[in-house]
C-alpha cells in the first residue's frame, strides 16, 4: 500500500505535464468552436487516440497507479483544457470500465477494442443507466431485459436518457431490470453490439454547458442480443439473483444495498477532479486578467475586493483537490469511506467549480459575460458537476446518512 502523500513522484509529474501539454495545445484552441457547434469533436478525439490518451491502456495505467492519484491527476488536466471536449474523450471510459469490472475475459477482449476503434478510425461507447423517471432513484428503472431461452437471446425494451455518446456509440452498455422483485439488486448490464436492430437515438439534448459532449436518449424497442452479451454470463447472474432472494428472505437486503452504494462512492472523486480542473482554469484566467486590467490607474488586483476573491478561489480549489486526493488514495488503499469521503470530495469540488467560475465572470466584469473570454463557457460547463454522478442534494444525503448510521436507500 502506497503511503499518502501530497507530492507527485517524477513519473506522475511527467504524465501530468504530457496531458497538460495536450490540453493546452490541442483541446483549448478547439474549445470555443466545438462549444458553438454542439457536436462531437471527432478530430480532437482522433488526436487524443494518436498520442495514446484516448485508449483503455492509458486509463488502465492511471487507474492502477498505487497512490490512487493517476485518475484524478489526468481528469484535472484534461478538464482544465475544456470540460465538453474532455468529456467526449473520457466518456467511453465509463462503458469500458463497466465491461472490465463485470465482464468475462472473452467479453473484455472482444468488446473493448470495438469501443475505442483505432487512431485512424476512432469509435466511442456509451453507458446507459439513467431513465426519464430513474435518475437519482435507480430503483425506479423500467427498462426490461427478458431472456428468450429457445433462442438464447435477451430482449431489451425501454428508454434511457442523459447517455453520453448515446445513439452515436459503436457499442452501448445498457443497465436493465431482469428481476423486478429484487429492486436494484435485480439489475444486470448488457452489451448492445454495433448496428443492432431496435436501438435508436431519441432526443439529442441541447445543453447549457459541456456542449461539445453528445448527450441523448437511447430508445430500445425489442432489441435482441445474443446470450453472450450479458456481462458476466447467465450462470453468474443466476447465482447472484439466487443469493439476493435468499438475503431478502433473511432480511439482509439493506446490507447488500449499502455495499453497492460503497462502490458508487469510490467513483465520485474522479468527477470531483474534473470540477477542480474547470475551477482552476477559470481562476487562472481571472488571476491573469486582474494583474493586467487597470482601472483608476492601477491593476484591479490591487483592489481588496478583487484580491480577496482570488484568495478565496485559490483556497477553495486547493481544498477541493485535497479532498479528491484523499478519497482517491483511500479507495485504492482499500480504506472504507466511513464518513462518505467520496461524496464529500465530489460535493465540495463541484460546488467550488460553480462558485469559482461565477467569481471569475464577476472579476472580468462585462468581458466575463461575453464569449470572447473563456470564463463564460467555463461557468456554463461547471453547472453539470452538481448534477451528474449524483446531485449535490444526493451527496449531502449520503454523507448525512453515513454519519448518522442510517441506511442509504
Amino acid at each position: 500500500m502506497a503511503e499518502f502523500t501530497m507530492e507527485l513522484n517524477d513519473d506522475q509529474k511527467q504524465v501530468r505535464d504530457w496531458i497538460h501539454g495536450f490540453a493546452a495545445d490541442v483541446i483549448r484552441p478547439a474549445a470555443a468552436e466545438w462549444d458553438e457547434r454542439e457536436e462531437t469533436p471527432w478530430p480532437v478525439i482522433q488526436e487524443a487516440a494518436k498520442v495514446g490518451i484516448y485508449s483503455l491502456d492509458f486509463y488502465a495505467q492511471q487507474f492502477f497507479d498505487p497512490t490512487g492519484l493517476g485518475i484524478p491527476m489526468a481528469m484535472e488536466e484534461l478538464f482544465w483544457g475544456d470540460a465538453g471536449i474532455a468529456l467526449s474523450i473520457v466518456g467511453t471510459g465509463l462503458a469500458a470500465i463497466g465491461v472490465v469490472a463485470n465482464g468475462t475475459e472473452e467479453q473484455i477482449g472482444t468488446w473493448i477494442p470495438q469501443m475505442y476503434g483505432t487512431p485512424d478510425d476512432v469509435k466511442v461507447a456509451a453507458f446507459c443507466s439513467s431513465e426519464p423517471d430513474a435518475g437519482s432513484d435507480v430503483g425506479a428503472m423500467r427498462t426490461r431485459a427478458v431472456y428468450d431461452q429457445a433462442a438464447d437471446e435477451w430482449v431489451l425494451n425501454g428508454t434511457k436518457t442523459w447517455a453520453t455518446n448515446g445513439g452515436i456509440a459503436n457499442v452501448h452498455i445498457v443497465v436493465a431490470v431482469v428481476d423486478p422483485e429484487l429492486g436494484t439488486k435485480g439489475h444486470a448490464s448488457f452489451i448492445v453490439p454495433p448496428n443492432t436492430p431496435g436501438l435508436s437515438q431519441g432526443q439529442k439534448f441541447k445543453k447549457h454547458g459541456i456542449r461539445a459532449s453528445h448527450t441523448a436518449e437511447v430508445v430500445l424497442e425489442d432489441v435482441r442480443i445474443p446470450g453472450s452479451c450479458l456481462l458476466g454470463g447467465k450462470e453468474k447472474l443466476d447465482e447472484r439473483l439466487a443469493r439476493a432472494h435468499e438475503r431478502a428472505k433473511a432480511g439482509g437486503g439493506e446490507r447488500v444495498k449499502n455495499a453497492a452504494m460503497a462502490t458508487f462512492e469510490a467513483s465520485r472523486p474522479a468527477v470531483g477532479a474534473m470540477a477542480v480542473g474547470t475551477a482552476r482554469a477559470a481562476y487562472e484566467v481571472a488571476l491573469d486578467y486582474a494583474k493586467t486590467r487597470t482601472q483608476f490607474g492601477r491593476p484591479i488586483i490591487d483592489n481588496q475586493g478583487v484580491a480577496f476573491q482570488l484568495a478565496d478561489m485559490r483556497t477553495s480549489i486547493d481544498a477541493a483537490r485535497l479532498l479528491v486526493w484523499r478519497a482517491s488514495w483511500m479507495a485504492v488503499a482499500g480504506k472504507p469511506f466511513t464518513s462518505a469521503e467520496g461524496s464529500m470530495s465530489k460535493l465540495f469540488a463541484s460546488e467550488t467549480a460553480k462558485k469559482v467560475t461565477a467569481q471569475a465572470v464577476q472579476i472580468l466584469g462585462g468581458n466575463g459575460f461575453t464569449r470572447e473570454y473563456p470564463v463564460e463557457r467555463m461557468h456554463r460547463d461547471s453547472a453539470i458537476y452538481t448534477i451528474f454522478e449524483g446531485t449535490s442534494e444526493i451527496q449531502r444525503l449520503v454523507i448525512a446518512r453515513t454519519l448518522s448510521g442510517m441506511p442509504i436507500r
